[in-house]
């Protein structure tokens, strides 16, 4: 029970409740001088100590130990008496043993103050808030190094006000150090000191680009390919939405759904059983239903008026729907700034935002979209093996309607495809984008800009096999280490419990 104290000659064992006290000693026999390192057995005094070990039989022990004041027999050493210490066990200034306070650095390190200190009182190691601070301050950090590939993102303090940067080893995921802000100064200071990066992994971000390209020139920079499609897919979805006009006016054939097709098998059922002069009690036993539910099926002469139809919360923009309907008919282009301006004349005090989204979900028109710009989106971006064979249908249908759907459909593939890193990708980038360009859409122009400008690292990340997956990880830890602080903790404390992880 007692085996950690092998050091400590133990004299008694008191049981006190719900504390275990431990009396002990020393044990006899010649120590070093600190000082000159000269062995001594004499004894000048004794001096008692208390220290708390791990728990037992869930209730604290606390070890009173008699430790020896010895003389140093080596004339003039500045250390003429000592007190004795018992390495691995009882070191200077020390309240508990080592074994008990590498238990509770593992205890602070994850649940640092408040959380830890809760925790440790349960189980019968109890330390205040502050002392486990203290605890997780003292733990050392690993010792600074600089990775082979680097691995760069920044995460907010607070949002949209101050910012970080954490940078790990990409290769394992260990990390390496965390800078305050995500300017380029501070990397480049970071990258100066420490040489030896030779690949650095980052998302589309020009501050940490021109760091890299200023401090290492010769390292090669990998643009995040999540980061690259992710950019994709805000694209997308804002060219959906801008032919939203074409595509939104299609009606395709609706398939039954599961719903619709048990609704259709009750309402047979119902009328069956009343055809045959059941009453509805009886139906409601029979078809195991609520009562209301068999009346409402019997009132209803066709199983299509049970369909419930979309309904939409009350806008502003509803007064002026016929209007909007009645201009879209007349002249199918007509821009939306000029419908805004013509229904602000007749009183419409909403907002442009809010006739946008009125009308992308094609309530101006007599009939409603049958997905929203979103889903339809959502359909492009999917793998065409993991999409149901009704969405496949439908998504034909809708990119036919529209020949610029059709187009983006067919880039959006295509480009997905290069997202395996494979020798050969930037020459087939190149490729793409010289069709992304003919295919004349706006927002996916502007895309390609944006994969021109930072054209050397996404050509890295498209054949590379390196990634940033890892650094979004570690900010995802870093959020969970936030939120258990709520805020309340400083930025040294912060970056101390980031390393330790």
């Amino acid at each position: 029970m007692f085996s950690g104290l092998s050091p400590l000659v133990i004299e008694d064992v008191v049981d006190e409740g719900e504390v275990i006290r431990v009396v002990a000693r020393t044990q006899d026999g010649p120590v070093p001088c600190p000082a000159c390192g000269a062995p001594t057995d004499r004894v000048h005094g004794f001096h008692h100590r208390t220290l708390a070990d791990v728990p037992t039989d869930g209730r604290r022990v606390l070890v009173a130990v008699r430790v020896r004041r010895l003389a140093c027999p080596v004339l003039g050493c500045r250390w003429q008496t000592f007190r004795e210490q018992v390495p691995s066990l009882l070191e200077r200034y020390q309240r508990r043993t080592s074994r008990l306070s590498a238990q509770l650095g593992l205890v602070v390190k994850e649940l640092a103050g408040r959380a830890a200190s809760r925790l440790l009182m349960a189980l019968a190691a109890p330390v205040s808030r502050s002392t486990a601070l203290r605890m997780l301050l003292r733990i050392s950090l690993p010792a600074r190094r600089a990775p082979r590939i680097l691995g760069v993102d920044d995460f907010a303090l607070r949002r949209r006000c101050r910012y970080a940067t954490v940078l790990i080893d990409a290769e394992t995921g260990e990390r390496i150090d965390v800078l305050p802000g995500r300017g380029a100064d501070a990397l480049e200071t970071w990258l100066r000191e420490h040489p030896g990066v030779e690949i650095v992994c980052r998302d589309g971000s020009g501050a940490y680009g021109e760091a890299v390209r200023r401090a290492l020139p010769e390292a090669v920079q990998v643009g995040d390919r999540w980061h690259i499609w992710r950019n994709l897919c805000e694209t997308v979805l804002k060219e959906v939405r801008a032919h939203s006009a074409c595509w939104a006016t299609v009606n395709p054939p609706r398939p039954e759904g599961v719903r619709a097709a048990t609704t259709r098998e009750r309402w047979h059922q119902v009328h069956d059983l009343l055809g045959k002069g059941a009453g509805l009690l009886e139906c409601a036993r029979r078809l195991n239903l609520a009562l209301n539910t068999v009346k409402r099926y019997a009132r209803t002469p066709e199983p299509e008026g049970l369909r419930r139809a979309p309904q939409y919360r009350p806008t502003l923009v509803d007064p002026y729907r016929d209007h909007l309907h009645r201009r879209r008919a007349e002249d199918p282009a007509v821009p939306v700034t000029h419908l805004l301006r013509e229904i602000k004349e007749l009183g419409y005090t909403g907002s442009a935002n809010l006739l946008g989204r009125y009308i992308t979900q094609g309530r101006a028109e007599s009939v409603l979209p049958v997905i929203s710009s979103r889903r339809l989106a959502r359909l492009m971006l999917t793998r065409p093996d993991r999409l149901r064979d009704k969405d496949t249908d439908l998504l034909k249908i809708l990119t036919a309607a529209c020949p610029e759907m059709t187009d983006l459909a067919g880039l959006v593939r295509s480009f997905a495809e290069l997202l395996t890193p494979t020798p050969g990708n930037d020459a087939k980038l190149t490729e793409w984008i010289a069709a992304a360009r003919a295919a004349d859409q706006p927002y996916l122009q502007s895309f390609c800009n944006g994969l021109e400008l930072d054209r050397a690292a996404v050509d890295a990340g498209l054949t590379l096999p390196h990634h940033n997956g890892r650094t979004e990880g570690v900010n995802t830890h870093t959020k969970r280490i936030m939120r258990q602080m709520h805020g309340r903790a400083g930025f040294a404390l912060l970056r101390h419990r980031i390393l330790l992880t």
